[in-house]
C-alpha cells in the first residue's frame, strides 16, 4: 500500500482538486430537488409566476455551476489517473532493472509485459473513471437519505429494507467475480507469451511451415482468455439488473405508500416529487458504489500482480561488505565455487570450480553442450551469485565491489546477441556513451565491422530493426564485440560470440582483441577448438566440473574429452 501511495503523492494536488469538484458538484445537484419542491408547493400552488421564474433561474444557475465543476473533475481526475499509471510503470520498470537473472527467472517475460501494461492500465482507468462515483456516491447517498427522512420519516423507512438487499446481492457477486479477475490477467499473460514467441521466432515458424500449428496454439490460449473473461464479466454484469430490481421495487413501494399518504393529506404532492428525486439519487448512488466495488475488485487483482514485482527481493545487491573500490588489473580466481540456480535444488550446476587467470591472459573454456560454460562466466560480474566458495578479482571477493563498478569493468558478449532499435552508432555507444568517431572506427576495425559497415544503406547511421533483424548473425556478433571493446574493459568475456563468422574473420578478430586490449583478461567460450587454440590456458568443463586445465598441446596429448572434440571437428573439416 505504501508503494501505491508513493505513486499517488506527486499527483495529490490533482486528486484533491478532483475530489473538491466532485463534492461541490454533488452539493449543487442535491439542492436542486429542494428548489423544485418549493416551485411546486409554493409557486404553482399560489400561482406566483415571479417566484416560479426566480426559483427556475436558481435551478439553471446551479445546473451550470455543476456542469463547470464536472468539467473540472474530468480534467483533474484524468491527470491524476494517467499520472499515477505512469508512476507505477516507472517504479515497476526501475525495479526490473535491479533484477538479477535469478529474479527474472521467477516471472515469464510475457507476464512482466502484462504487469507493465494491462495491469497498470486497469488501475489508472479505475482512478480516472472511479473517483467520481467513489467520492460522489457516499455524500449524495447520505445527504439524500437525510433529506428523505427530513421530508417524511415514515416513507423513508423503505430504504432500511432496500439497503440490506442491495448489500447482500453485491457481496454475492463480488465474492464470485474477484478470483476470476486474477485468472483473467494470467490468461492475458499466456496470450502475450504466444504472440511474443511468434514475433521473435517468425523465421523459424515459416522455415518449418508451422504456421497452422501456432495458430492452433494461439486459438487455445485466446479461447481460454475469452472463456475466463466471459465468466468474469457475465458475473459482473449481474450487478446492474440486481441493482435495478431493487431500485424499481423501492420506487414502486414508495409510490404505493406515498400515493396513499397523499390522498389522506399525510404528504404534499411537491414533497412526494422531491422525495422521489432523493430516492432516485440514493438508489443511483448505491448502483454507482456497486460499480466502484467491481472496479476496485479488478484493480486490486492487478495491483497484487504488480506488487509481486515491486516486492520481489533483489538477491544481488550492494551490501554491508561493499567497499569503494574499482577493478584495477582484472586478475580472476575461482576458489572452490559451487552453484545451483535454486537453493532447494538437489544437484549443483557447478561443483568445486577452482582456477586462476592472470592479468592479460587469454583463457578458453570448452566442453560439451550443457556443461555449464555460460553459467560459469556469469558468476564473474555477479549476474548470479555463487552458492558456495568465492569468485575473486584482484584478490578481492566480487561481493565486495560495488555492482556498478564491477560491471563497468567487465564487458560481456552473451550467447544471445542483442541489438536495440536505433542506429548502428546508437548501439555501439552502449559501450561508451561519449565515444568519438575515431574510437568507434578503431573498435569496429578490431571487430571486423569495417568489412561490412560501408555496405549498409547509411553506414553507421543505418536504422536497425528490433533485435537487429536487418543484419546477419555474423554481422550482429561483430557489432556486439565492437560495442564491448568500446568499454575498454579489464575483463572481456566472449560467450560463443564468433560462432557465426568464418575462421579467417575469427582469426582477425582475435588479433584485433589482442591489439586493443593487451592487458585485459580475455575469456572465450567456444564450441570450436580453433577459437581457443592459441589461448594461454584452456579449461575443459564436463557436467559442471573442471575436467582439465592446460594449453592446447598438453590437453591434446593427455585429455580424452579435448581429444574427442578435436578429432570430431577435424573429421568434420575433412569431409
Amino acid at each position: 500500500m505504501n508503494e501505491f501511495l508513493s505513486c499517488v503523492k506527486p499527483y495529490r494536488r490533482e486528486a484533491i482538486l478532483a475530489i473538491f469538484c466532485i463534492e461541490a458538484e454533488t452539493v449543487f445537484e442535491l439542492i436542486i430537488p429542494l428548489v423544485m419542491a418549493d416551485i411546486i408547493d409554493v409557486g404553482v400552488a399560489a400561482g406566483d409566476q415571479h417566484y416560479i421564474v426566480m426559483k427556475g433561474l436558481q435551478m439553471i444557475g446551479m445546473a451550470l455551476i455543476a456542469l463547470i465543476l464536472g468539467q473540472g473533475y474530468a480534467r483533474f481526475a484524468a491527470a491524476c489517473g494517467q499520472g499515477v499509471g505512469a508512476e507505477i510503470r516507472k517504479k515497476e520498470f526501475a525495479k526490473l532493472q535491479q533484477f538479477s537473472f535469478a529474479n527474472t527467472d521467477h516471472f515469464s517475460e510475457s507476464s512482466l509485459v502484462t504487469r507493465l501494461t494491462s495491469d497498470v492500465t486497469t488501475i489508472q482507468n479505475s482512478i480516472s473513471t472511479g473517483m467520481r462515483p467513489a467520492f460522489r456516491s457516499p455524500v449524495m447517498m447520505l445527504t439524500a437519505l437525510g433529506a428523505s427522512f427530513f421530508i417524511n420519516t415514515q416513507l423513508a423507512i423503505v430504504f432500511l429494507i432496500a439497503a440490506p438487499i442491495l448489500g447482500f446481492l453485491l457481496f454475492q457477486i463480488i465474492s464470485r467475480v474477484r478470483p476470476l479477475y486474477g485468472v483473467m490477467q494470467g490468461a492475458i499473460d499466456q496470450v502475450n507469451r504466444i504472440i511474443q514467441e511468434n514475433l521473435t521466432a517468425i523465421r523459424v515458424v515459416k522455415a518449418y511451415v508451422r504456421g497452422e500449428h501456432e495458430i492452433e496454439k494461439f486459438d487455445k490460449v485466446n479461447s481460454n482468455l475469452r472463456t475466463t473473461s466471459e465468466r468474469a464479466f457475465r458475473l459482473a454484469a449481474l450487478n446492474m439488473p440486481a441493482m435495478q430490481f431493487v431500485l424499481y421495487g423501492t420506487i414502486i413501494a414508495i409510490l404505493f405508500f406515498g400515493g396513499r399518504m397523499a390522498t389522506v393529506g399525510g404528504i404534499k404532492v411537491g414533497e412526494l416529487t422531491g422525495f422521489l428525486s432523493y430516492v432516485m439519487q440514493v438508489l443511483n448512488s448505491l448502483m454507482m458504489l456497486s460499480n466502484v466495488f467491481m472496479m476496485l475488485t479488478r484493480s486490486l487483482a492487478s495491483w497484487r500482480r504488480i506488487s509481486e514485482v515491486l516486492d520481489e527481493e533483489i538477491d544481488i545487491r550492494d551490501d554491508e561488505n561493499t567497499r569503494d573500490i574499482r577493478v584495477e588489473k582484472g586478475e580472476i580466481q575461482f576458489d572452490h565455487v559451487y552453484f545451483k540456480y535454486k537453493k532447494e535444488a538437489k544437484e549443483y550446476v557447478l561443483s568445486d570450480i577452482s582456477f586462476h587467470i592472470k592479468p592479460g591472459q587469454t583463457v578458453g573454456i570448452i566442453g560439451q553442450t550443457g556443461s555449464a560454460k555460460s553459467t560459469l562466466v556469469q558468476l564473474i560480474p555477479r549476474l548470479y551469485d555463487v552458492t558456495e566458495g568465492q569468485v575473486l578479482i584482484d584478490g578481492i571477493p566480487v561481493r565486495e565491489y560495488p555492482i556498478r563498478e564491477l560491471r563497468e569493468s567487465i564487458a560481456m558478449v552473451l550467447q544471445k546477441n542483442t541489438l536495440f532499435s536505433g542506429t548502428v552508432k546508437d548501439n555501439l555507444r552502449w559501450g561508451k556513451e561519449e565515444a568519438t568517431d575515431e574510437e568507434i572506427d578503431a573498435a569496429c576495425h578490431a571487430a571486423c565491422v569495417d568489412e561490412f559497415i560501408d555496405r549498409l544503406e547509411h553506414g553507421y547511421d543505418t536504422e536497425l530493426g528490433q533485435g537487429g533483424v536487418n543484419v546477419s548473425g555474423g554481422q550482429k556478433q561483430r557489432l556486439c564485440i565492437a560495442r564491448a571493446l568500446l568499454k575498454n574493459p579489464k575483463v572481456l568475456i566472449l560467450d560463443d560470440s564468433t560462432s557465426a563468422v568464418d575462421t579467417a574473420t575469427e582469426a582477425k578478430i582475435r588479433q584485433g582483441l589482442a591489439d586493443c586490449l593487451p592487458d585485459a583478461v580475455k575469456i572465450i567460450i567456444a564450441q570450436r577448438i580453433t577459437s581457443v587454440l592459441h589461448a594461454d590456458q584452456i579449461i575443459v568443463l564436463d557436467d559442471g566440473k573442471i575436467n582439465a586445465i592446460g594449453n592446447h598441446d598438453s590437453l591434446l596429448a593427455s585429455n580424452e574429452i579435448y581429444q574427442d572434440i578435436y578429432h570430431s571437428q577435424q573429421e568434420g573439416a575433412n569431409l
